[in-house]
Parts: structure tokens; C-alpha cells; sequence
């Protein structure tokens, strides 16, 4: 499992913490950080779930990963030698 799997869990469960810890004070601020903390973690959440997919794509279908991979390669480096 991605670090960032598990880090973005615990900033998700540290921002709706947070923001009802501002919502019970009425401190408007808190609650503002305590909604990007969440969003934050989901995000990163998000990138830890799509890197592990990736490994295990890559790790299940070498050959398919390594031709897209060099398909890829081939399409940046026609976009960048046209500039």
C-alpha cells in the first residue's frame, strides 16, 4: 500500500476534526483549514490509490506497461521537437 494512501487517511480524519472543532467553537478559520485538511488527504488519498493500480497493472501486464510507457515516450518526444 502507497504511504500516500494512509498519510491522506489521516489528514482527511485530522481536517473533519478540525472543522467540527471550529464549527463547536464557532471559529470560522478552524473550520476553513479543517475543510482543505480534508480535501487535501482525499486528494492525496486519491494518488496513493492510482500509484498502487499503476504498480499492479505494470507488475500484471509488463509488456503492455513497457510498449505504452515507450508510446509515450515516442509522442512527448515529437511534441517537444516540434518546438
Amino acid at each position: 500500500m502507497d504511504e500516500n494512501r494512509v498519510e491522506g487517511g489521516f489528514r482527511e480524519a485530522a481536517g473533519r476534526v478540525q472543522d467540527a472543532v471550529g464549527g463547536l467553537t464557532g471559529d470560522a478559520a478552524t473550520q476553513v483549514r479543517g475543510k482543505i485538511n480534508q480535501a487535501t488527504g482525499q486528494a492525496q488519498r486519491a494518488y496513493g490509490q492510482a500509484v498502487d493500480e499503476a504498480r499492479g497493472f505494470t507488475a500484471e501486464n509488463p509488456a503492455v506497461a513497457l510498449v505504452t510507457t515507450l508510446g509515450l515516450g515516442m509522442v512527448l518526444g515529437m511534441l517537444i521537437a516540434r518546438r
